[in-house]
């Protein structure tokens, strides 16, 4: 192998292992720099259940990793067995008859080699899988209070689909992620796309947030016409608890929770369009794609 790895030695794809997809969309949620708490790929695993998955491909992790920076587990099986996991990138298929469409899903890990390579992997798997949309989702620490669930933002570099869905044009200039640098390469091989992402409160930023989680999940759910997946009430009514304890510990930062509290419901009004009316609007793009 080649110090920079081609697409074919590090993807494996049965695209017609299923047959044809019914109107598949592909959600890409990595773990690292771009899923602040794991909220992301919480809400991925939340809303596309297990059973309803298949794996029809795999990006192989050797070329893409430093394993002393994301090291493999040792894992026993049977108490007596032991099995090392790597840094895994599957593509699944899920399907449920009570959803609107197919949904291609890609959870991994967010690369530390050979980017570009990775990215033309996801867009060829999205190509040979016929969606003619990718979704990447994310999470962010951002100026948000752990009391509220968190709006989910989102842009989209195709200038048509974000008119639709009265999303932002990225503008953002800075460091970025592998998302960052696939939805680019997507809009150049004629796949449209779609960020969203939601905030987790940076004073908490490493706990987890199951109130982030639900918020992007029944986004996704509503967008896509998919859902509702599990119930995530008794996880954040316990996780709010032990949020409020902290914070009342702390009389400084009580008060600036509370300063966040009242920006955030004066700012909820000015929000992106709504989940339903996204889905109406994303449903409507979806078919002017397929008439053209």
């Amino acid at each position: 192998m080649s110090d920079i790895p081609t697409v074919e030695e590090i993807l494996t794809l049965d695209a017609a292992a299923l047959g044809t997809l019914r109107q598949p969309v592909m959600v890409v949620a990595l773990e690292g720099w771009f899923d602040m708490g794991g909220a992301a790929t919480a809400a991925c695993e939340a809303l596309f259940d297990d059973a309803s998955r298949v794996t029809v491909g795999e990006i192989e992790p050797d070329p893409l990793y430093d394993f002393t920076i994301e090291r493999p587990h040792v894992e026993m099986i049977d108490g007596n067995i032991r099995s090392i996991r790597w840094p895994r990138n599957s593509i699944d298929v899920w399907r449920s008859q009570s959803a609107a469409r197919d949904v291609v899903l890609l959870l991994g890990v967010e690369p530390h080699l050979a980017w570009r390579t990775y990215c033309e992997a996801i867009a060829v798997s999205a190509s040979q899988l016929g969606c003619s949309l990718v979704v990447t989702v994310g999470a962010g620490a951002e100026q948000v209070p752990h009391s509220r669930a968190p709006l989910v933002t989102g842009s989209s570099t195709n200038r048509d689909l974000a008119r639709r869905l009265g999303l932002r044009t990225p503008s953002y200039q800075g460091v970025t992620g592998v998302a960052g640098v696939l939805h680019p390469l997507l809009e150049s091989n004629g796949i449209a796309s779609v960020s969203l992402r939601v905030g987790i409160p940076h004073y908490l930023s490493n706990a987890s947030h199951p109130l982030a989680v639900r918020s992007l999940q029944t986004h996704l759910s509503h967008v896509l016409g998919v859902g509702p997946g599990r119930d995530l009430t008794d996880e954040i009514n316990e996780t709010r608890s032990l949020h409020d304890e902290l914070v009342a510990s702390d009389s400084q930062l009580a008060m600036y929770v509370a300063m966040l509290e009242r920006e955030f419901d004066r700012r909820a009004e000015a929000a992106i369009p709504t989940a339903d009316d996204l889905g109406a609007e994303l449903e409507a793009f979806l078919r002017d794609l397929d008439e053209e």
